[in-house]
């Protein structure tokens, strides 16, 4: 019999763009039941990104293979009232909303742990959830500039070269786990 190391788990993801469905993506591709939560009409911004196969994005269909995937309105309280049902069989929720977004909503830890006393919460934002930068957007080229990366790329003469791969999500997502 072979058992996934994460069968038995099932984790709510309420991520977009690369690093949190990269993310629940490993944790799926380990047996754990994904069931990622999209914003009706929008989506995961993802979705958009060439090249399409056949009408969808080879890279959304790369990030998000062996997961569930459902529609809710959290700015409404049947949506929300639904995700409260989902966490109450739920173990993880990973969320990807800015600082504060989540409490707003009123799908925070704190209101989940009252629906779910079990409940693990990752929240997953570019600058953590405190501190100066934490309301400022974050993405790989932001991370790489901080941290010195970009400057050291390119040519002397020219600007830094933008790599073709996102490093800093992939590497922030592989430590997380």
């Amino acid at each position: 019999m072979n058992v996934e190391a994460l069968e038995g788990i099932k984790i709510l993801d309420l991520t977009r763009l690369l690093p949190g469905p990269f993310c629940t993506m490993m944790m799926a591709d380990l047996g754990a039941e994904v069931i990622k939560i999209e914003e009706p009409g929008k989506g995961d911004y993802m979705r958009a990104f060439p090249p399409k196969i056949n009408e969808e994005s080879a890279f959304f269909l790369s990030l998000n293979r062996n997961k569930k995937s459902i529609t809710l309105n959290l700015k409404k309280e049947k949506g929300k009232d639904l995700l409260y049902k989902l966490a109450e069989k739920a173990d993880v929720v990973i969320e990807g909303f800015r600082p504060g977004v989540a409490q707003k909503l009123k799908i925070d830890y704190n209101m989940l742990k009252k629906i779910n006393s079990e409940i693990i919460m990752c929240s997953i934002s570019g600058y953590g959830q405190n501190g100066p930068y934490k309301k400022r957007a974050g993405h790989d080229l932001n991370y790489l500039s901080i941290c010195g990366i970009a400057g050291v790329t390119g040519t002397r003469d020219k600007r830094p070269t933008i790599p073709g791969v996102q490093i800093a999500h992939i590497k922030k997502e592989r430590d997380m786990i």
